[in-house]
């Protein structure tokens, strides 16, 4: 009589492992949550809306009738839409340059810092998609500064002056919703102006593990940029100053609105993207993230 089968142990069914989906944009969502997220960065955003207030504040309180003083002064009296324009004047030489300086400088550096780099290189990460999610989000910072100006500026000049047809610098006047038109040209030109500035702030940011650091070198190196551009016995080396074309948006405020300063400008900064994006690419793929 032959014995009855051996029972078979049952089997659990194969599990089908989905495959892993990714999210291309989860690490640039997590970035640009964490530069707007950081107290650091609304006290900068702060300071540069205080930038269009203190102007039409102070021309309101000290301007009266003839009483002189720039150009611009008047035009603002004229008409509270040139409180934008003013402000992004006054902001591209120091204050701009400097909230950028400080955010670029953090990129690499700041993470470095605080020792999640290797955490933020798991796989499928990567080390050229990390470097440029830090780039972008340095960027979109310094679209949100330059809207802050603008939009601060717009509104604070509605509230403290007449809001009229604008003269532009050919002499031609456009109504309010056109000069707005200009007006976001404007924040365009000014966030292109500091695109390159960014990429030498992720460049030094790779550079050390320090965040201080490489947010004073960027700093130092705007202002050294623009000290050079005074100077007319370097002449020849103005064209390839980053800097050199930051205040050349009088072209947007023309009518027709010419676009070679703008075409001028958008060329120059590519070429420092180019250049100090790779540099801090290179020395990126070979830092040692787990020191």
């Amino acid at each position: 009589m032959s014995q009855p089968d051996a029972a078979v142990a049952p089997t659990a069914p194969a599990v089908e492992q989905e495959p892993r989906r990714t999210r291309p944009f989860a690490l640039l969502g997590s970035e640009l949550a964490l530069v707007f997220r950081r107290r650091r960065a609304w006290a900068m955003l702060g300071a540069l809306a205080l930038v269009p207030i203190l102007i039409a504040v102070a021309v309101r309180l000290t301007t009266g009738g003839d009483s002189g003083g720039p150009a611009f002064l008047g035009d603002i009296t004229n008409n509270g839409l040139f409180v934008s324009f003013t402000a992004l004047t006054v902001s591209i030489p120091l204050f701009l340059p400097l909230t950028v300086g400080v955010v670029a400088g953090d990129t690499v550096a700041g993470e470095a810092s605080h020792g999640t780099i290797r955490y933020l290189l798991v796989a499928p990460t990567g080390r050229l998609r990390f470097i440029l999610v830090k780039y972008v989000g340095a960027v979109a910072f310094c679209l949100a500064a330059t809207l802050v100006i603008v939009l601060v500026g717009a509104a604070i000049g509605a509230a403290l002056f007449p809001i009229g047809p604008v003269t532009l610098l050919s002499g031609t006047q456009v109504d309010g919703w056109s000069y707005a038109g200009r007006a976001l040209l404007l924040a365009l030109y000014v966030t292109l102006s500091m695109l390159g500035l960014s990429a030498i702030g992720l460049f030094a940011s790779s550079l050390t593990n320090v965040p201080v650091g490489a947010m004073a070198s960027t700093v130092v190196l705007a202002g050294a940029s623009q000290v050079l551009d005074q100077l007319p016995q370097l002449d020849w080396l103005h064209p390839f100053l980053f800097s050199h074309q930051w205040l050349g948006f009088g072209d947007l405020l023309r009518d027709p609105i010419a676009f070679d300063s703008f075409g001028s400008n958008a060329l120059l900064q590519l070429g420092y993207v180019a250049v100090f994006g790779t540099l801090a690419y290179g020395r990126f793929a070979t830092k040692d993230v787990l020191s």
